[in-house]
């Protein structure tokens, strides 16, 4: 998959794309199925995404809380895997966000980045503020030469798959219900960081990861599937991971400590990918080190039965 991040230096033979347009946190299958409908609008075209870095709600809201479900390399990294071809990741700030909606269609769309057919969901907006819809759009294309199919959105059950439903799942610890949205379980990418190294300490040697930036799902213990994704021991694994502040050890920045079943070796500075299956309890604090081991312990299997159930 090719990255291209100006688009008005986009090469020949990255043009005549056909492309969905839109942020894509989380790639749930509601965006699965948008992309679905540019891959078949034009089977011979490459396939392309139009989408926006930092999200736009950043710009607009710096100072909001984290709400980002997966980072830009980790978005990157899931829409290669669904066969994109062109991932088109635009600049997002003073100069995009200014564009009204014509403009947008005709400066990036049309003569930037040279779309064929575009694909976006009815409750698609764009433009200076959001003032462009997808009726707007499927126009604009009419006039300057592209092809606008507009998608329905995608319910699961009586609940529209978006999101903000699959955070919502995440802040509950239902990882599963946002796995049922997601059509993959919800997975926290990053680099294996140096730690406190206490888990080594107590029998658990943890590979432990940034959350910065990332919506956090309920703190506590999970059951989860882990990827090495590079390195000698590269590969999938079965494990148990922490997901908060670590209450038995003060006051800390929140982040995720997995614990890989059976394995043996140096992880630092590796990609890790760690799948969220089941939220087995909350963050205690602990009478005891003993105390705590001895949960560990039973988290460890219970999460082993779990995940050996899949």
């Amino acid at each position: 998959m090719k990255i291209i991040r100006q688009y008005n230096q986009v090469a020949s033979e990255d043009r005549g794309a056909t492309a969905a347009i839109g942020n894509f946190d989380g790639v749930h299958r509601g965006h699965l199925s948008v992309i679905e409908l540019a891959r078949d609008a034009l089977p011979e075209a490459p396939l392309g995404i139009v989408t926006f870095e930092p999200h736009p709600r950043s710009h607009f809201a710096p100072d909001a809380p984290p709400f980002r479900l997966m980072s830009a390399e980790a978005r990157a990294h899931r829409l290669e895997k669904i066969g994109v071809d062109r991932l088109y990741e635009l600049p997002f700030g003073t100069a995009l966000s200014s564009l009204t909606p014509d403009a947008f269609a005709r400066d990036v769309l049309h003569a930037g980045l040279g779309l064929r057919h575009v694909v976006v969901g009815a409750d698609f907006c764009f433009g200076k503020g959001r003032k462009g819809t997808a009726e707007d759009l499927k126009a604009f294309g009419a006039q300057l030469g592209f092809d606008v199919t507009i998608a329905p959105l995608m319910a699961n059950g009586t609940q529209t798959v978006s999101s903000t439903a699959i955070r919502a799942a995440l802040s509950d610890g239902r990882p599963r219900d946002a796995a049922e949205m997601l059509g993959h379980w919800h997975r926290i990418d990053g680099a294996v960081l140096h730690g406190e190294k206490r888990g080594r300490t107590l029998g658990y040697p943890t590979a432990n990861m940034s959350i910065e930036g990332l919506h956090p799902p309920a703190f506590g213990v999970y059951a989860v599937l882990v990827d090495v994704l590079e390195g000698p021991q590269a590969g999938s694994y079965h494990g148990v991971a922490s997901l908060g502040v670590r209450p038995m050890f003060g006051v800390n920045t929140p982040n995720i400590e997995t614990y890989l079943f059976d394995f043996k070796g140096d992880l630092y500075g590796r990609s890790l990918s760690v799948g969220l299956v089941e939220h087995l309890r909350g963050e205690e604090k602990f009478d005891s080190l003993d105390a705590l081991i001895a949960q560990m312990d039973d988290d460890s299997a219970r999460a082993r039965a779990i995940l050996s159930a899949l």
